[in-house]
């Protein structure tokens, strides 16, 4: 007869699991949030104009996915990883701070969630024109939209410069949501699974 593990030595195990791929995500949030300030593959729409003004979509300088999905999940994920390696934080102390760090990975994951959705619902800032504004000029056409441009790809061409904006800024923000929604997950079951290693203990072998 084999004897089962207690459910207390699984902790540890599950910490890990969760810290790696938050490692993944935060870092997938931080390039993706980094290339959305140069649409086109161009360094000059973020350069300030004559009038001191970047052509960059207002969303993409909230810095959700660099600061909320990257840096505020990356330092939660360094200590959730350590909680779960056998080292300094392998313990009650160490699960239970755990769950402080992963609420601020929560908050980060949110702040780039609510980034990505508004730069979604809005749509890029772009040289653009219609036939109702027949005049091109800088702006957010799809402000007003409410996100409905994102099912109707032909209203896509009103943006002239930078070429293929729409696709640009459609591609990454949805990548930075898709990565929010994973960190959010991931930090919501490391917070459950620190109050678990907080009174059951870790699979450290330390207690």
């Amino acid at each position: 007869m084999f004897a089962l593990r207690p459910a207390s030595m699984c902790t540890g195990a599950c910490a890990k699991v969760v810290a790696v791929p938050l490692y993944i995500l935060a870092f997938l949030s931080i390039v993706c949030n980094i290339v959305l300030f140069f649409p086109d593959l161009d360094t000059k729409y973020a350069a300030e104009d004559r009038e001191g003004q970047a052509r960059i979509t207002e969303e993409v300088k909230y810095m959700g996915g660099a600061i909320g999905g990257g840096i505020m999940v990356l330092i939660p994920a360094i200590h959730i990883h350590l909680s779960s390696s056998g080292k300094c934080c392998a313990n009650r102390c160490g699960m239970f701070l755990s769950i402080g760090f992963a609420a601020a990975g929560v908050a980060g994951a949110v702040y780039s969630l609510s980034a990505a959705g508004l730069g979604l619902a809005n749509g890029p800032l772009c040289y653009w024109s219609n036939r109702q504004n027949p005049i091109p000029q800088w702006g957010v056409p799809f402000a007003n939209s409410t996100g409905s441009y994102l099912t109707e790809k032909d209203t896509w061409k009103w943006c002239v410069v930078p070429k293929g904006v729409v696709e640009f800024n459609v591609g990454l923000f949805s990548t930075l949501l898709v990565a929010a929604c994973l960190e959010l997950v991931l930090c919501l079951v490391q917070m459950i699974n620190g109050l678990f290693g907080c009174i059951c203990g870790t699979c450290s072998g330390k207690e």
